[in-house]
């Protein structure tokens, strides 16, 4: 089954798409990874959804931006073939939605500090991208038990400076948490996502926006995050990452930073402020990749990944 034949199905087999990645990056695999979603409790009321790959002890922790789900690792984690969880943030995909809808770096730790230990108890290396990215750096600071070495993807505690200036294209599809939350249909919805994705092809973003998206019962499609509209009176805003610098400092494990060779989100000052903070930060740029590494260039992804997590310490 194919993404166009599917995308009018709000039951759709969510694994049946795979082929489509083997396929797309032309990954030599005799046979598809048992891939399994489950859910864990966080909390009263709260849990976390997430994508089981392989059968074995989990060796790598994935942590999606803002705006993402669990399956924009999925090319990323097939071309690796080790067992891993992908988690859906709070807020995102399948995991569920705050009262105060503060889906910052600082509660998305507190959940997978609870999380971790059951689903991912021995875990290698935790890899974020952008808002997972961010939890990584909290992660890391807080709970290195949990987080042994960490992959920061494209972003650092000042990504959300409100004095930096990006065109919509250069925003890339992080653009789309500034439009619509709904679309009249499928295709419109897809075409938006991929105009603003230039690094990738649009059957890649297609299928993205299909995990990414639901069909409600009035016909309209709808984003599948809790990202729109004005948040409870008395509540802070949560996108102000620059605290998090003193958890950037207080990184003692392996870390690697790994940038997008024509993304606009981290700077040259950034990247050295990170590496004045993280004295051993091993730093990587992925050329002719945007902000979001793994669905433009993971194949480069999975190698640094592979080199960094699995070498002797």
């Amino acid at each position: 089954m194919e993404t166009d034949d599917i995308h009018a199905l709000n039951d759709y087999d969510e694994f049946a798409l795979l082929h489509e990645n083997a396929t797309e990056w032309d990954l030599a695999i005799d046979r598809l990874p048992t891939l399994t979603r489950g859910v864990i409790e966080t909390g009263a009321g709260e849990w976390l959804s997430y994508l089981r790959w392989g059968t074995g002890d989990p060796e790598l922790v994935f942590l999606h931006g803002g705006g993402q789900n669990a399956h924009t690792w999925d090319n990323v984690a097939l071309a690796l073939g080790r067992n891993s969880i992908a988690f859906d943030l709070p807020g995102h995909g399948h995991s569920y939605r705050r009262a105060d809808r503060d889906y910052g770096p600082w509660n998305n730790s507190d959940a997978l500090s609870g999380a971790i230990p059951i689903v991912a108890p021995n875990a290698t290396a935790v890899i974020g991208m952008s808002l997972g990215g961010a939890t990584a750096i909290r992660l890391a600071s807080q709970h290195p038990n949990l987080c042994r070495r960490a992959v920061i993807v494209d972003v650092t505690p000042q990504v959300n400076d409100p004095s930096r200036a990006m065109s919509t294209l250069e925003r890339g599809s992080v653009a789309l948490l500034s439009g619509p939350p709904t679309y009249d249909s499928f295709d419109d919805m897809a075409d938006a996502a991929v105009a603003l994705s230039p690094f990738r092809a649009a059957s890649g973003v297609r299928r993205g926006v299909r995990h990414n998206a639901y069909r409600r019962p009035d016909g309209r499609w709808v984003w599948r995050y809790d990202l729109f509209g004005p948040r409870p009176a008395g509540h802070e805003n949560w996108s102000d990452f620059t605290s998090l610098w003193d958890d950037a400092s207080a990184i003692a494990i392996p870390t690697m930073l790994v940038l997008g060779g024509e993304s606009k989100y981290v700077t040259t000052e950034d990247r050295a402020e990170m590496e004045r903070r993280i004295p051993r930060l091993r730093v990587e740029v992925v050329p002719h990749a945007g902000h979001a590494v793994q669905s433009d260039r993971p194949l480069d992804l999975v190698r640094l990944i592979d080199e960094f997590a699995f070498a002797p310490v």
